[in-house]
């Protein structure tokens, strides 16, 4: 079956075949600009990965607008999109700063990099207790902008059974998406994939490099006409 990628999504793609060329990202540890090859790398798994999710699947991210759309979310249009996601985005990185999650602008879409060990135990698909402030001030932000679809990615690194890696990785989006949920956010917003070591961001073969694979990613894309 042919799977067509929604039209919210070319500026993403594009961004991803120019190597990211014009994406943003914010050091969730100096809280200063990144403009490094590192971080251009980072940006990029976290586009392919969402893009991936976006368009898999029998629910996908435009099945999703249109319900929206049904049930009375306004759509967003033309210039007024890129203005929408300029404010939330903005919100977000005042909200996030110093708390280890990154921010990513491509194109209309901005991605929540969280660090699997910071949100998780290992093998584990209970988020911490200590992450949950975060997670509230993701909420808080995407309850005020509720003009936007929000896939909740899961991703591993390569090491263990491949099977296993998947399973965890979906496991861990259901209970950032569950716990979100709890915290009022509409249900029919959000979507969950597991992807576990297929879009790797660093070096698997490296203790550093693993540790940025073991990650949670939030996308939130723009509910728009089509």
């Amino acid at each position: 079956m042919s799977i067509r990628i929604p039209r919210t999504l070319g500026a993403g793609l594009l961004a991803v075949a120019v190597f990211a060329t014009g994406c943003t990202t914010l050091d969730p540890y100096t809280r200063e600009e990144r403009t490094a090859r590192a971080t251009t790398g980072a940006a990029i798994g976290a586009g392919v990965g969402a893009v991936v999710g976006l368009v898999s699947g029998s629910d996908a991210v435009e099945r999703r607008q249109r319900a929206l759309i049904g049930a009375g979310v306004g759509a967003l249009a033309g210039g007024a999109i890129g203005a929408y996601m300029d404010r939330q985005e903005a919100e977000l990185r005042r909200q996030l700063e110093g708390t280890g999650v990154s921010v990513t602008r491509m194109g209309d879409n901005i991605t929540l990099n969280m660090d699997g060990n910071v949100t998780f135990d290992t093998n584990s698909a209970a988020i911490k207790a200590e992450f949950f402030e975060v997670l509230n001030s993701v909420a808080l932000v995407v309850n005020r902008f509720d003009q936007t679809v929000i896939e909740v990615a899961g991703h591993t690194d390569s090491t263990g059974p491949r099977e296993f890696n998947m399973t965890l990785s979906q496991r861990r989006a259901d209970s950032v998406a569950q716990y979100l949920g709890a915290q009022q956010v509409n249900r029919q917003r959000l979507l969950t994939i597991g992807l576990g070591p297929d879009y790797p961001v660093a070096d698997n073969a490296t203790v550093e490099g693993r540790a940025l694979n073991r990650r949670v990613e939030i996308t939130l894309v723009p509910v728009t006409a089509g």
